[in-house]
Order: structure tokens, then sequence, then C-alpha cells
């Protein structure tokens, strides 16, 4: 299991979670190394774009449930301060950030699809919140894409919805089929790159003051 990092082309990085036996649940490993190679990235001068992808049929099914429960909890009192990185990580990137939904998008999978600027939905994907039913749910990035109404029906009700309905709500950009996913979200990517690394930086500052999120509000105040 781990996170996987390549170059698409000219200023453009794919970021991949590589856990295809078990559906791209992220382990809390996996989540720092997703940290640390966003980071990294950030830091790189060359980096223009970066679009996140899932190995195989599935974009990223959530949080591994069974560490989350107590399988092997070494640094389980950092749980939550590592969620907190974890999606700051994505969502404060100081650059555009594309999901290739490639698959279905379940719990933090879902979240992570929100918290990026693009999404590039394969016709497979699927999107939902099946933790409603024992935990808090990530609301306001949600809400900032299709609006109140639909956002508290999906976190409440925890339903899943197909990439079309999706495409129709405005949670995703394209709907395109599965082997088309990954490059066409890096064909966009590419496009965008095309910009110089500044104007980038300075647009998605734009993004993340629009908003209105505190870089240390918690994941559960989300």
């Amino acid at each position: 299991m781990t996170i996987d990092v390549s170059t698409r082309g000219e200023g453009v990085a794919l970021v991949t979670f590589n856990r295809p036996d078990k559906r791209n649940a992220l382990t809390q490993a996996m989540r720092e190394l997703l940290v640390h190679s966003l980071e990294r990235l950030a830091a790189d001068e060359e980096t223009k774009v970066v679009v996140l992808a899932g190995t195989g049929s599935t974009f990223c099914a959530g949080f591994d449930l069974a560490e989350m429960r107590g399988g092997d909890p070494p640094t389980g009192g950092d749980r939550m301060a590592s969620s907190d990185r974890f999606h700051h990580a994505i969502m404060d990137f100081p650059l555009p950030i594309i999901a290739a939904v490639n698959g279905p998008a379940l719990a933090a999978g879902f979240d992570i699809a929100v918290l990026t600027d693009l999404r590039i939905a394969s016709e497979t994907a699927r999107f939902a919140h099946p933790e409603h039913a024992w935990g808090e749910v990530i609301y306001r990035p949600l809400w900032d894409l299709v609006g109140g109404s639909l956002a508290r029906d999906l976190v409440l009700t925890g339903r899943s919805i197909d990439a079309r309905e999706a495409l129709a709500a405005g949670l995703v950009n394209q709907v395109v089929p599965q082997p088309e996913t990954i490059p066409t979200a890096s064909q966009v990517a590419t496009t965008i790159a095309q910009a110089p690394r500044h104007v980038l930086q300075h647009m998605k500052a734009k993004f993340l003051a629009a908003r209105g999120i505190s870089p240390d509000t918690g994941t559960l105040d989300l």
C-alpha cells in the first residue's frame, strides 16, 4: 500500500492511491504519505497542477475502518490531528488540484473529491457518505459546490448519487468513460499548466479566500 507520484507532462504531477485490493482505503500511514507528497510538490518549482487518482476500479473507499476500529493503532492518539493535516493538505494546496474520480468515491473518498478544485468523473463513479450512520460528515466544501439543499440531503441520508446526477448538480465537471478518466484529467491539467506558476498560485489563493475556511479549522468542523 502506498502513494505513488509521477509526472504526466510538463508541470503536471499525478498522485495515485495505490491499494486496489482494499479499494484504496487509506490507512493513517497512507494519509501521512499523501500529506508529505503534496508538501514536496508545492515546493517544487516545476509543478503547476496536481491530479489525484485511484488505482484500479475505485477512486477511494475512505479511511481504513479496520485500523480506525482498533486493529493496529500505534499512532491512534494522533489520529484526529492526522485527519486534520490530511484534509487541509488537499484543500489548502497552493496550486490547482484535480480529482480523476475513476470509480466510487465513498466517505473520505467523497471528501477528497470535494476538497479539490475540479473533478473529472468516470461513468462508473458514484458518491456517498455511508459514515453518516455513525459519525459526522464534512459539509462546508460540499455545500460550496452543490448548495445547501443537496448537500444536506447527501450528508444526512448517506444516499449514493451516480456520475450523471453529480454532473447535473455541479459536483463534477465532466463525465467520461472509465479508461479515459485519468487521461482526460491530465489533459485538463496540461491546459491549466500553460499559465505561469505564479498566476496559478494567485488564482488558487482567490479560491481559498472565497471558500472562507480557516487553515486551522478541524476536520469535524468542516
